[in-house]
């Protein structure tokens, strides 16, 4: 099964000093978080730049910038291998229902998108950095955010 063995090189990564500064399950979390953020950018940029193709989306009622655009396409792809990495690899100890989880998983995702949506806009239309290192800004903000959120809501502990 594919969570097995991405717990068991989670697991041989877990050594000093990662050991001495993070537990287990917050490492985990760690490098789940980070192979999303990266698929994340990775699925990003390609979707920026082929999809999308840096052009604006007018779909009549609205006009959408490329940025915009690209960040709405990504969102379906890591909302679900975040929420699978999540259940099945960083926090597996678990026995919440999946159904549940996944109803608290996108509550706390609609704070993520907030997040995106507002760290976008400023930093690509305010500030002026282009799209793709003002994606990895935000998920980087967002991260801290997605953390807090799962470790005391989506993913918790049953009592």
């Amino acid at each position: 099964m594919l969570s097995s063995r991405l717990i068991s090189v989670i697991d041989k990564l877990y050594v000093y000093p990662f050991r001495n500064i993070l537990s287990r399950e917050m490492f985990g979390y760690g490098v789940c978080g980070v192979t999303n953020m990266i698929l994340d950018a990775v699925w990003y940029f390609i979707i920026y730049h082929y999809v999308v193709a840096e052009r604006y989306v007018d779909i009549d009622f609205v006009v959408i910038s490329p940025h915009i655009m690209s960040l709405i396409i990504v969102f379906p792809i890591t909302f679900f291998t975040g929420f699978w990495l999540n259940r099945y690899v960083a926090f597996r100890a678990t026995s919440e229902r999946s159904g549940r989880q996944l109803l608290r998983y996108a509550l706390s995702v609609i704070g993520a998108i907030v997040l995106n949506y507002v760290f976008m806009k400023f930093f690509v239309e305010h500030i002026g950095i282009w799209p793709t290192p003002s994606k990895i800004i935000t998920t980087a903000v967002s991260t801290i955010y997605s953390f807090i959120a799962a470790k005391y809501f989506t993913f918790r502990k049953s009592i």
